[in-house]
């Protein structure tokens, strides 16, 4: 398996380009593979593969093997794979997600190397039902949830992919491997999830740290950022668009007001290439 090791602000993935369709033990090879102690180690294993749609599909297997809807930085981290090696000649490109349908990226390229992608994540998903989360309400906002005798409030957002944006004093040291699985598993998510721990510092910037649904504490997560400024707009705690500042940088997060559809601006990064005879 020939392999691209690639990341969007340490959000890192093993992507893998020219298979026709996902091998039938791609569950094995995310959780081999994926392993940093013993594989190449990353996030996820993303297939890049034809699309009768788009120009592109994208699939993302976490590394604990099952199927992710959407990854906000594994499409940017596509959109650089196909754009640097010439697969198109288009600065603005269609990808197919399972989550979120066909979404428009845009490149912004130096040299003809992609430094910036925008994209278009589509409008997010409020109804409980369709997140989903077992609690009635469109939106569902200051939800109570306890997990260990703890109380939290949760809003609920759905980015093609559930998250659970949850309010605290200091984002930045959460104990997340305490909190984040029991928050994923909680029964009133019937598919889990994300969970996004979110500080607000001003109008235009928080602070966010997130649990990814099969993956653990992930140094960013891009539906998450969207997910946390939709939330805070619902909330009153910041404008339309903003900075999300993640433990590997910052993504730049607009909803428009008049389309709602909310868009994402970050960078992407080629590490290595390689290949694994196992």
């Amino acid at each position: 398996m020939e392999f691209t090791k690639m990341n969007g602000l340490g959000n890192d993935f093993i992507v893998v380009y020219g298979e026709p369709s996902l091998p039938a033990n791609v569950a094995e090879l995310a959780i081999k593979h994926c392993n940093r102690y013993f594989g190449i180690g990353a996030d996820g294993l993303v297939y890049i593969l034809p699309s009768a749609n788009a120009d592109f599909m994208m699939r993302i297997i976490n590394s604990d093997g099952s199927e992710a809807e959407q990854c906000g930085n594994a499409i940017r981290c596509v959109a650089k794979y196909v754009y640097d090696r010439g697969l198109t000649p288009h600065t603005e490109i269609t990808i197919e997600t399972m989550g979120a349908g066909v979404q428009s990226v845009t490149v912004q390229a130096e040299d003809g190397v992609a430094h910036t992608v925008r994209v278009d994540m589509g409008a997010p998903i409020l109804d409980s039902t369709l997140i989903p989360v077992a609690v009635e309400g469109n939106p569902v906002m200051n939800q109570e949830i306890e997990v260990e005798g703890q109380i939290f409030h949760f809003t609920a957002v759905s980015m093609g992919n559930p998250h659970c944006v949850i309010y605290v004093d200091d984002a930045v040291n959460i104990d997340l491997n305490k909190w984040g699985p029991l928050l994923e598993n909680h029964p009133l998510f019937p598919r889990k999830v994300n969970v996004e721990f979110t500080t607000v510092q001003s109008r235009d910037r928080m602070d966010m740290r997130v649990w990814e649904r099969g993956a653990g504490p992930t140094l960013a997560c891009g539906t998450g950022a969207c997910a946390t400024l939709v939330s805070s707009v619902l909330n009153g705690y910041s404008d339309r668009s903003g900075y999300v500042s993640l433990k590997g940088g910052d993504l730049y997060i607009e909803w428009d007001g008049s389309s709602n559809k909310v868009y994402m601006t970050g960078s992407a990064a080629t590490v290595y290439t390689g290949e694994t005879t196992e």
